[in-house]
């Protein structure tokens, strides 16, 4: 086995690309993060990590990061390929790992051993696809695309999102996101209105080579239990199916059965698990 490292998002999916696609599903967040990206630098102005573990020509392992964010490992055809991994970065201050269960797992053990580190999970995840909308029952308002006039309340909303799901280091990142957004690029927000105000939220971004991810996900607590969010996801995903994505992808909290449930009744197919786990000082 050997391991190749890349400078270059470009030049990773050059090598790794075609194999991540035969399990589009799985390898969503990836092929959508690293499609998204053009410099050598990330936002926090750290180099960013592209490695590649091959047997011969035969991809075995991916993984990437995007400082400050966690390391995020594709599906893996060699479990020995983690611990190659893990020797490649020792030494490197990693805030976590999100990938598939085992992997994470095993990765996780290797990388602590040697560098000094507990575990502690963050999130179980469940990953999902869909090819045909299921519409919800109609409900007062309607869909409308954010503009950047919302972005005061998308920048609230996100970090709320972000909160709610147990992830409290992410709330100033996400700030810095939609603060940076644009809505001429390909990142997409949108609003359900009931006569003129906004309810719920849904994203959409990170693009595949026949899809598209969907999220955050959220609703204000009050404005819960009318099925807002359902008929915006909906809407949202049938949008990009309609501008020719033959797939929708999004992850859920598997702690969370009301969404779980949610996104099922629409359509989604549970196709896989993740798993994120942070890394805190021994």
């Amino acid at each position: 086995m050997r391991l190749d490292r890349y400078r270059r998002a470009g030049d990773f999916l050059a090598n790794a690309g075609a194999w991540l696609a035969e399990r589009e599903a799985e390898h969503n967040l990836m092929l959508g993060i690293a499609s998204g990206l053009d410099d050598e630098a990330s936002a926090s102005g750290e180099p960013m990590y592209f490695a590649l573990v091959r047997e011969g020509s035969r991809p075995l392992a991916a993984a990437l990061r995007t400082p400050p964010w966690n390391l995020l490992l594709s599906e893996v055809d060699e479990p020995a390929a983690l611990d190659v991994l893990a020797d490649d970065l020792a030494g490197a201050q990693l805030p976590g790992v999100t990938g598939p269960p085992d992997a994470v797992r095993r990765f996780a053990a290797s990388w602590t051993a040697a560098n000094g580190s507990r575990t502690e999970v963050a999130m179980e995840e469940g990953v999902y696809r869909l090819e045909r909308i299921v519409h919800p029952p109609p409900v007062t308002g309607r869909p409308r695309r954010a503009t950047a006039d919302d972005r005061p309340l998308l920048r609230d909303w996100v970090a709320a999102f972000h909160a709610e799901a147990g992830l409290p280091a992410e709330r100033n990142r996400a700030r810095a996101i939609i603060d940076e957004w644009e809505p001429e690029t390909g990142r997409q927000f949108w609003l359900w209105e009931v006569v003129g105000r906004p309810v719920s939220l849904v994203g959409a971004g990170s693009p595949t080579p026949n899809g598209i991810r969907i999220g955050p996900v959220y609703t204000p607590p009050e404005e819960r239990g009318h099925g807002y969010a359902s008929s915006l996801t909906a809407a949202a995903t049938q949008w990009n199916l309609e501008q020719g994505r033959r797939y929708c992808f999004l992850y859920t909290n598997l702690a969370n059965a009301t969404a779980n449930h949610i996104y099922q009744a629409i359509g989604y197919e549970r196709v896989t698990d993740a798993l994120m786990v942070r890394f805190t000082p021994d």
